[in-house]
């Protein structure tokens, strides 16, 4: 039987392309003045960018053990193994939600597979590594060579972006007050990473095509061979900018794949309108 992958919807990708790759996504949670919605389900990205752009604050919360539970159950009954790849404990406490989850269910179930992955990663960074699992679990791969490759792709993944407007990072508590006022004042962009799971501060320049050079040239420091990665591309409601980047690094390093898409809510909410971000490995796996 088959190696069936779990994930979340922070990777960023769409519940239709999931679905085509046979992968079950579990929604997190966000809420509009006290009310809940389930991350692109209920509320759709493009609608929530266009109120934070009208004003709205959306805040998220972390997948609860009991709907993991229910997920995990019902894997458990058909006793396929399974993988569950994990939104990045440093920004989120969906994994150990998880974790909780499956204790639970395996006092049911002992002899059940669950394999859960803390990815460190996030957004796109996050939905190459799903991506990547999900190809190898439909070529019928290895249990032991699937969770091999999710933990190899995961720590080599870089996260490389830049956001439009440091207030929604301040609410968040990524950045202070007075950086958030003195950045928009001055049209500064920041230069973001995720390290060991967190996302960190590397640089800050004026303006948005600064911003993008900027990242083109932390792409060249830090990435090998990219003309034959898959590329990923994420933007917040912003698809001229995407396209502009993509075609930078197509000048730049001759790259031919990419993944471009919309910033879903449960990162969204934290980074906003405008966001840019790109993600490729530092290092290859040997086949």
């Amino acid at each position: 039987m088959g190696v069936k992958i779990i994930t979340d919807s922070a990777c960023d990708l769409t519940r239709d392309f999931l679905a085509s790759l046979d992968v079950d996504v579990v929604p997190i949670l966000v809420y509009l003045d006290g009310e809940e919605y389930l991350d692109g389900l209920t509320l759709k990205p493009e609608d929530m960018l266009r109120q934070m752009r009208e004003g709205k604050v959306f805040k998220t919360s972390q997948i609860p053990p009991n709907i993991f539970k229910e997920k995990f159950l019902e894997l458990a009954q058909l006793g396929k193994p399974c993988i569950y790849i994990a939104f990045s404990s440093g920004l989120s406490g969906t994994y150990n939600s998880a974790l909780i989850a499956r204790e639970e269910v395996l006092e049911e179930y002992p002899d059940f597979q669950l394999e859960i992955i803390d990815t460190k990663c996030a957004s796109v960074g996050f939905g190459l590594v799903v991506y990547k699992a999900a190809l190898m679990a439909k070529e019928g791969k290895s249990y032991e060579e699937i969770i091999k490759s999710i933990k190899f792709n995961a720590q080599h993944m870089e996260h490389i972006f830049t956001v439009d407007d440091l207030e929604y990072l301040y609410r968040g508590g990524r950045v202070s007050k007075t950086a958030a006022f003195v950045g928009g004042v001055l049209n500064v962009k920041p230069i973001l990473h995720v390290k060991d799971g967190k996302l960190i501060p590397i640089d800050k320049v004026r303006g948005r095509q600064k911003a993008m050079k900027r990242m083109i040239e932390i792409v060249k420091e830090r990435g090998v061979d990219l003309q034959n990665q898959l590329i990923g591309i994420n933007h917040g409601d912003d698809l001229e900018g995407a396209n502009k980047l993509k075609a930078m690094l197509e000048v730049e390093f001759g790259c031919k794949d990419f993944l471009v898409s919309c910033i879903g809510c449960a990162v969204g909410a934290h980074s906003g309108p405008g966001t840019l971000s790109v993600f490729f490995l530092n290092k290859l796996e040997e086949n």
